[in-house]
């Protein structure tokens, strides 16, 4: 690098220094609505979550198992993210699991990964806890309903303008006999421009 290309960087660098870059935070609260983006974000999330589970528990399945005075056991198995983001579709499942112990209407059990601790725990307990103390294994809730679903997407760009089209698609399953007790689906379209082509 010559001496006059190394002035003119470092001249640059002590400008950018001097300019500098300004930051301002405002507070917000949780679950207010921000969309910057228009991609797939917290309340999306909540609110599609929230919806796809009023939806389920309304269905004719419930009420059958309302007329028995039984509570059905649920759990939530995999949602795929099958759109054109990269989803954390595990934010999704968590808001899935809240909706649904919230309703009061079923009873939940821990879904395969978080069994798989409480197994190791168990065991630890096991060789370390007192005798009244110990939680036994083979005493597990068994799910007789499970969730699952994906989320698909559709991008239509022309230029700095799009649609984006979100769709999730859920269903609940009967775990002995694969029966669909309910299919929901929940639509999500937002009209997007900005000065930058790539969507």
């Amino acid at each position: 690098m010559t001496r006059f290309k190394s002035r003119l960087l470092q001249s640059a660098l002590a400008a950018a220094m001097i300019t500098g870059c300004s930051t301002k935070v405002t507070r917000v609260t949780h679950d207010s609505t921000i969309d910057l983006t228009g991609k797939w974000n917290d309340t999306d999330s909540r609110l599609v979550a929230q919806e796809m589970v009023k939806d389920a528990l309304s269905g004719g399945w419930y009420a059958k198992y309302a007329a028995n005075k039984t509570t059905p056991t649920v759990v939530v198995g995999e949602v795929r993210n099958k759109s054109h983001e990269h989803i954390s579709t595990e934010t999704f499942v968590n808001d899935i699991q809240r909706a649904l112990i919230n309703s009061g209407k079923v009873d939940f059990v821990a879904n395969k990964g978080e069994r798989g601790q409480i197994r190791e725990e168990k065991s630890d307990q096991a060789s370390n806890a007192s005798v009244e103390t110990r939680q036994d294994a083979g005493e597990e809730s068994g799910a007789q309903l499970m969730m699952i679903g994906e989320l698909n997407s559709i991008v239509d760009q022309d230029g700095g303008k799009a649609v984006v089209f979100y769709q999730v698609n859920m269903e609940l399953v009967e775990i002995a006999s694969h029966k669909k007790l309910w299919i929901g689906d929940k639509k999500i379209k937002k009209f997007v421009e900005r000065s930058e082509t790539k969507f």
